[in-house]
């Protein structure tokens, strides 16, 4: 079963609100997707538990407890979460200033950002407090050089390998198989991946196969598991693979 929640679109600072920052918590009972919107508020996207999913434009991010996500006000984003997930969403008033762009950009989920936005949320917090804690949260706010980020292709060409590679980031097939059973060259699908992506069609593969593996690690599976879930031999492979593609290890995104 899904369910889908219909939020509105806003532009950045039409409603305005009483907070600088405030915090929101919940467990998604079951698999949700949020309808594309956009809020008046900035929002820091992050997950105590599992992992998550936002996309803007052809960008698809995953969110997880260590990698979070910020979005600005007025930006057009869609979302979804599997059961069982539990996500935090922190807004910041429009106008508040930090470190991070006016675009989405990955932000690390440190123990010392975790701790402050922890504070936020005690009952009866004085204001003073309230005031130097959201100074520190600002303050420590940084935009992350890792990120678990695909570049979703778009045209009809691209298209069936797309979505065959997301719903099975196990699938084998090169460039080479995939011209043939679309008729073309490989020649003309590589031109095609890097204008869309920016990149080859192998490192594209590893990114969605990454953002697979957070979501499964994010359950709690062993890495022997979601190896060859994802279309790797060994965890040794998966392992190398990750690192390449995150710069970060299996075990970062692991639940125990």
């Amino acid at each position: 079963m899904q369910v889908t929640r219909e939020l509105p679109v806003l532009a950045a600072g039409e409603v305005d609100v009483p907070f600088v920052i405030k915090g929101y918590g919940e467990v998604v009972a079951t698999d949700t997707v949020w309808n594309e919107h956009s809020h008046s508020w900035h929002e820091l996207l992050w997950n105590e538990e599992g992992a998550s999913m936002a996309v803007v434009g052809p960008r698809a991010w995953c969110i997880t407890p260590a990698l979070g996500l910020w979005m600005p006000a007025g930006q057009l984003h869609s979302a979804s979460a599997v059961a069982g997930t539990t996500y935090r969403a922190h807004f910041f008033r429009h106008g508040t200033t930090s470190a991070l762009p006016d675009v989405p950009v990955a932000v690390e989920i440190t123990p010392l950002l975790r701790l402050l936005l922890d504070r936020l949320e005690e009952p009866g917090l004085p204001p003073g407090s309230r005031a130097v804690t959201e100074a520190m949260v600002l303050d420590v706010l940084r935009p992350s050089p890792r990120a678990l980020l695909v570049q979703l292709p778009t045209s009809s060409l691209l298209r069936p390998i797309v979505e065959a590679v997301r719903a099975d980031p196990a699938d084998q097939r090169t460039l080479t198989g995939w011209a043939a059973l679309l008729g073309c060259s490989a020649r003309t699908l590589t031109r095609a991946f890097r204008a869309e992506t920016g990149t080859s069609f192998a490192r594209w593969v590893a990114s969605v196969r990454a953002q697979h593996a957070v979501r499964l690690l994010s359950r709690g599976l062993e890495v022997d598991v979601v190896a060859p879930a994802v279309g790797y031999r060994s965890a040794s492979a998966f392992g190398a693979a990750f690192r390449r593609t995150t710069g970060l290890t299996p075990g970062t995104f692991r639940t125990h």
